[in-house]
């Protein structure tokens, strides 16, 4: 039997019960929760609440924990969805674009999508100057970029992590 690729293996559905999202839950309220405040919270041991948590981390379904952070408090407070075309489709543009993306610490997320553009990057920046500069000097100056849309953020409505 082959071994799956790490991507394809994680891809794949895992059996989970209403404890297992009740976990879940839990963890993506609050990822410092104690093993022991969940096995109260959920009328279960300790011992099988973690051997569920170490099963969820094992099948791919817990995939990191992190702390949220405010970006006002840290002068990110300019948020913009960006949208991408890229000059040429190939596998190695495309590869050498993604990797470069990942170099750039204005770019929180970055999607692949359908329609008119290629990829879609929400990134954060101190200001209007800021953003401008990441734009022109930074993702303007990449290699093989095609077409590229600002949309600036006036608020946010729902911003959310919690999967189930």
């Amino acid at each position: 039997m082959e071994k799956q690729p790490e991507k394809e293996k994680n891809a794949q559905p895992v059996n989970i019960d209403d404890k297992d999202l009740l976990i879940l839950r839990l963890l993506q309220q609050n990822a410092k929760i104690t093993v022991r405040e969940i096995a109260a919270k959920i009328h279960l041991s300790t011992t099988p609440v973690h051997e569920r948590i170490k099963r969820l981390e094992d099948g791919g379904v817990i995939t990191q924990y992190a702390a949220l952070i405010n970006p006002v408090k840290v002068k990110k407070g300019l948020m913009v969805i960006c949208y991408v075309s890229l000059k040429e489709h190939s596998k190695k543009t495309g590869a050498r674009f993604i990797k470069t993306i990942h170099e750039l610490n204005e770019v929180l997320e970055c999607y692949n999508i359908s329609g008119e553009f290629d990829f879609m990057l929400k990134v954060v920046a101190e200001s209007m100057d800021a953003y401008y500069d990441f734009h022109v000097n930074k993702l303007g100056q990449l290699e093989n970029i095609g077409h590229m849309q600002s949309t600036f953020v006036m608020g946010t409505i729902k911003q959310t992590h919690v999967i189930v």
